[in-house]
């Protein structure tokens, strides 16, 4: 039996380090292979092992490999995308255009991990004040996922421009059960160097030590040997 407390050694550490560093939102580099069985199972299990607010386990899990499903989906997809590309103009819309910001037909498997507002019952410890732990607890499972995907070599994209509604009735999914997030799954040829939006010139990575507050929103560090790692 694994011994729980006993401490990372410096490969495991760097092992999950690498994985949050290299871990990529991937739309253009999907390969047709399978997914082999005991891959995925214990990304599911990773998966299933995200904390969640009550230990509510608010997710579920339906695997998508159905072609017409998907192309349900791409059709939702398509329709949502050309209103998300209105709301810019000029230059930066020829851009948006540009992007690929999905893969649900070319990867071999798609994934929408869903959450199940009920599950727990109607008083769920921890969750009285913020009802919405039992989403962010989902979001947990999500990237479970996509970091033990990375060190499988395998590539998730999160498809968001999706319209809920449609989405739901795709997968009949009961009143109670959101569907928190539609993945693209699958062995990929690259995982880029950057960020594909960071690449394109969309966003760029914004300094973290803008972004650390000390005491209070807006108050800087004064803790400089902080200040120096982070920028470092």
């Amino acid at each position: 039996m694994t011994d729980h407390n006993r401490p990372f050694s410096d490969e495991e550490r760097a092992g999950l380090y690498r994985a949050i560093y290299e871990r990529r939102d991937v739309r253009s580099q999907f390969l047709p292979d399978p997914i082999p069985r005991p891959v995925l199972a214990r990304l599911l299990k990773a998966a299933h092992r995200a904390p969640s607010v009550g230990f509510m386990q608010p997710w579920d899990f339906i695997l998508i490999d159905s072609l017409e499903l998907r192309q349900q989906v791409l059709a939702s997809f398509d329709e949502e995308n050309a209103k998300a590309a209105d709301n810019y103009s000029g230059e930066r819309q020829h851009t948006y255009r540009g992007l690929k910001l999905q893969g649900i037909i070319e990867s071999p498997l798609n994934l929408c991990i869903t959450c199940d507002r009920s599950r727990g019952g109607t008083h769920v410890l921890g969750r009285n004040s913020i009802v919405e732990m039992d989403l962010f607890s989902t979001c947990l499972a999500v990237q479970n996922l996509w970091l033990a995907a990375r060190a499988e070599g395998i590539g998730i994209g999160w498809v968001s421009i999706l319209d809920q509604d449609t989405l739901a009735d795709i997968l009949n999914l009961p009143d109670h059960v959101y569907p928190l997030a539609y993945l693209c799954m699958g062995y990929v040829s690259e995982f880029l160097d950057q960020p594909e939006l960071e690449a394109k010139g969309w966003r760029s990575r914004l300094p973290l030590e803008d972004l650390v507050h000390q005491n209070g929103w807006g108050a800087g560090l004064d803790d400089e040997a902080l200040l120096e790692q982070l920028k470092s």
